[in-house]
């Protein structure tokens, strides 16, 4: 079974798609894996940066994205036969093993997740609506995933800014989060609304299966006009709240290329590979699996760990 992961940061601009896309690209180009992006922001920026628009619409039209799928999950008893693997696009870039959840400008209606829920309250005798609304959320955006989680090595979810529906269920859905960052003071406030968000998001699923959620590390995505002092006491902020092992080495320099690769509907490091961007990605996707692996042998000996201590 693959990891999900989550690239979420409650503010916007700060470069999460940018880094969902190109470390995807990376690690399907680069390393062999398998990947698949799924937007989950109405912005639909990550679909747009790995599809042309034309293309889009197509798909849109074919109406195979990740609306479909989530109407089916909120209006079960629909007619749907709509499965994930009709909608998932496969070979994005024409890179093997790099697939695309197309996103949609209409995810979904709040008024009929509201009404789903308090007829479900109603129906199971439930007084509390937030245990219902809670399983709810634990299940969205898993249960969707559910039958392809087989089929990658990596999962990304390019979560919206803010504390929406999908960016939380995809939170709770995820082994691991990415936390994207400017080193400005807004940015960084961010970072703490999310930590704090993320803590109570556990503390509200404890009586359900501990969520087993990790910060994989905060990745710097530098912009204009950050030099000095400035520049420095803002990133000292970050580094008194956070250990290094939670902090990405490998950083995003300013890079116009990235910014442009935009606007030719594809990611930098395939836009523009020799760029100082694309070989900061680069760098950044070797981290990022060495973090993985960090993880999984932790994650192992403390299971051993444990095992030896019922076995006694």
């Amino acid at each position: 079974m693959g990891f999900v992961i989550a690239t979420v940061n409650m503010k916007g601009g700060v470069g999460k798609t940018t880094l969902t896309v190109n470390l995807a690209t990376c690690l399907a180009k680069n390393h062999g894996k398998r990947v698949l992006v799924v937007d989950l922001d109405t912005q639909i920026s990550a679909t747009l940066s790995l599809m042309p628009p034309h293309e889009f619409a197509k798909v849109r039209r074919e109406r195979r994205t990740l609306s479909k799928l989530l109407y089916k999950a909120i209006k079960p008893n629909s007619q749907s036969n709509l499965v994930i693997q009709d909608v998932i696009q496969p070979y994005i870039g024409t890179i093997k093993g790099l697939d695309l959840l197309p996103g949609d400008i209409d995810l979904y209606d709040e008024y009929l997740v509201s009404e789903m829920l308090h007829s479900k309250a109603i129906s199971e005798g439930e007084g509390d609506f937030s245990g219902v609304w809670n399983r709810f959320e634990k299940l969205l955006i898993r249960g969707i995933l559910e039958p392809v989680l087989n089929d990658y090595e990596f999962i990304i979810l390019d979560c919206a800014p803010g504390y929406n529906l999908l960016t939380r269920s995809g939170i709770v859905a995820s082994d691991f989060y990415l936390l994207p960052a400017r080193p400005e003071p807004l940015s960084v406030v961010g970072i703490q609304l999310l930590e704090r968000r993320i803590a109570k998001l556990k503390e509200s699923h404890k009586s359900d299966a501990p969520l087993n959620l990790q910060l994989l590390g905060i990745v710097f995505i530098l912009s204009g006009g950050l030099i000095g002092r400035y520049y420095n006491q803002v990133m000292q902020r970050v580094t008194e709240d956070f250990t290094a092992t939670q902090l990405f080495k490998n950083r995003i320099p300013m890079d116009v290329n990235v910014a442009k690769a935009v606007d030719s509907f594809m990611p930098v490091v395939l836009a523009t590979p020799n760029s100082s961007g694309a070989k900061a990605f680069t760098k950044l996707t070797t981290e990022f699996l060495q973090k993985i692996e960090a993880s999984e042998s932790l994650y192992q000996t403390t299971k051993n760990k444990m095992n030896l201590a019922n076995l006694e």
